[in-house]
């Protein structure tokens, strides 16, 4: 996207994309079903505000069994529509029926002009989860079960440099409670590692986080054409209250590609990241994982978690087509695969694709929230993945 390009309301953007085929959603179709009328709203609110909620059991891909789950997605602008992208907060309280629980809140805050930009990811956790220890290499039977309770608080605040182009300072507390092994073994055993593997152990990471961001996207719940960088690093010290001293790197790239000047959405959507340890001593749950990027939404068609290492390279292409013209039902074809170092030779050894397919649901034309049904596969294993927003 040029950098004196006009900023165009999304609103408007779906519009022209459709050339004058009027949008539908969901809620379009409850209300022609149960003949309700749209309450009468200002002209202010009508641009500015856009919420979307979808109560709903289903099977969780990642863990496995079913899951009880409520996504609230609200899309809302600070400022003027025409120069000012569209803020987010999405509130995804969940409880698994064996046993995880969790209250994860995400809020992505553009001020008036994109001024400022202002990132948050707290989330409260109880977190019984699998690993297979470090490396690329375990079989599949070869798990291991940790309980812990987790407490997530990450906030960000960048400043614009120039169109696009942001830098800014954070803070990242990750606090893991009462991490329990179960049997007779451990998990410093059954990894080999020695740092935040102590059976009924507290791990706290405190440290600052540097960031530069570049990005052209519009609205970021639901991507048109555009790119989007960050780069975060951070560096956790005992003067903050960490166990540690320990620092890591974190690189996400995304590219937005529309092969249609018109007419039905028709985009192919690129993601790579990067995420490495830099030094020694950091926890074993801090360390790279597959699924526990910070979006949590990499890795379909794999068990969150199933691979971690001390560096891990992530690539993803996803096509998304429109079925109809209305915007209303559309579909994606997607691709992944992954790779962490082996703890022996810190190489990347072992590369795990995944490919599947899934259908979107329009649940809100004016602020673009899809519902997402997706189908992945990978060597031995397949996962149901349902998300309220596309998955990047």
């Amino acid at each position: 996207m040029a950098q004196n390009a006009i900023p165009i309301p999304i609103a408007d953007t779906l519009k022209s994309k459709t050339d004058t085929i009027a949008q539908r959603d969901l809620i379009d179709i409850f209300r022609s079903v149960f003949n309700i009328k749209p309450r009468k709203v200002s002209t202010v609110e009508k641009k500015k505000f856009y919420f979307s909620i979808l109560p709903i059991s289903a099977s969780d891909g990642r863990s496995g069994g079913r899951a009880l789950f409520t996504s609230t997605t609200a899309g809302f602008y600070l400022g003027d529509p025409a120069t000012t992208n569209l803020s987010s907060f999405v509130f995804t309280p969940y409880f698994n029926l064996k046993g995880r629980y969790g209250l994860p809140i995400r809020s992505n805050i553009w001020l008036n002009n994109n001024q400022w930009n202002i990132t948050g990811d707290t989330r409260l956790l109880v977190y019984p989860q699998f690993t297979w220890g470090l490396g690329g290499n375990a079989p599949e039977g070869h798990k291991f079960l940790v309980n812990y309770n987790y407490v997530r608080f990450y906030q960000t605040v960048l400043k614009k440099i120039k169109p696009y182009f942001y830098g800014g300072v954070g803070y990242n507390l990750d606090y893991y409670v009462d991490i329990e092994s179960q049997g007779d073994n451990t998990l410093s055993n059954f990894t080999n590692y020695k740092y935040g593997t102590a059976t009924n152990q507290d791990v706290f990471s405190s440290g600052a986080t540097l960031n530069l961001l570049y990005d052209t996207r519009k609205n970021s719940i639901n991507p048109l054409p555009g790119a989007y960088a960050n780069i975060s690093y951070r560096f956790n010290t005992r003067l903050l209250g960490s166990n540690t001293n320990w620092q890591s790197l974190y690189i996400d790239v995304r590219k937005y590609v529309s092969l249609t000047n018109s007419g039905p959405k028709n985009v192919l959507a690129f993601w790579s990241y990067y995420w490495t340890s830099l030094t020694p001593g950091t926890p074993y749950l801090n360390l790279p994982s597959l699924g526990w990027e910070p979006y949590q939404r990499s890795g379909r068609g794999f068990k969150q978690n199933r691979y971690r290492g001390q560096r891990l390279a992530y690539f993803e292409t996803e096509y998304r087509r429109d079925i109809t013209r209305n915007g209303l039902l559309g579909f994606v074809l997607f691709a992944n695969v992954n790779s962490v170092t082996e703890p022996d030779n810190m190489k990347f050894t072992f590369w795990h694709p995944a490919a599947g397919s899934g259908l979107r649901f329009k649940f809100n034309k004016k602020a673009g929230t899809n519902i997402s049904l997706d189908y992945g596969v990978s060597r031995n294993y397949s996962s149901i993945n349902l998300n309220l927003g596309e998955t990047f």
